[in-house]
């Protein structure tokens, strides 16, 4: 009597299995990312459309326009030094791109977001040596 419960069981949860994987895509949970759709809770217009953050990123100026400040940086990192590159103007890969070369040719790690580029450690003459070889000729300390 228990083996043909057990394999009743086991045939109802197959089914189950089964079916909830053909649900139509309306009862599938849509995704809803509440951040896509900041500073409005409701709306009663059947044709609004939230506004979401997406702005452009600007076209990367060419080398020789890049106007880049390099400083050392010590606030708020626990006394440890930091070159911070700043006054970037493009896309945020062609920052990546830039922050992955410093940091191989520096031989350390960082990190490039928010239009800026972190190098651990105290490389700025090397860092201005190293952008005015590449054609960033406006590279200052």
């Amino acid at each position: 009597m228990q083996n043909g419960v057990v394999k009743i069981t086991v045939a109802f949860f197959e089914v189950i299995f089964l079916l909830s994987l053909h649900r139509p895509n309306y009862i599938r949970m849509k995704q809803n990312n509440w951040k896509d759709r900041l500073n409005v809770v409701y709306s009663t217009n059947p044709d609004f459309r939230y506004d979401t953050a997406d702005a452009e990123e600007s076209d990367t100026l060419p080398k020789e326009k890049q106007s880049l400040r390099i400083q050392l940086d010590k606030r708020n990192r626990g006394g440890k030094q930091v070159t911070l590159i700043t006054g970037f103007v493009g896309k945020n890969e062609d920052l990546e791109d830039l922050g992955k070369f410093l940091k191989t040719k520096c031989g350390v790690g960082g990190s490039a977001k928010d239009n800026e580029i972190i190098i651990q450690g105290d490389f700025r003459n090397k860092i201005v040596e190293i952008l005015h070889k590449e054609g960033y000729v406006r590279a200052k300390l």
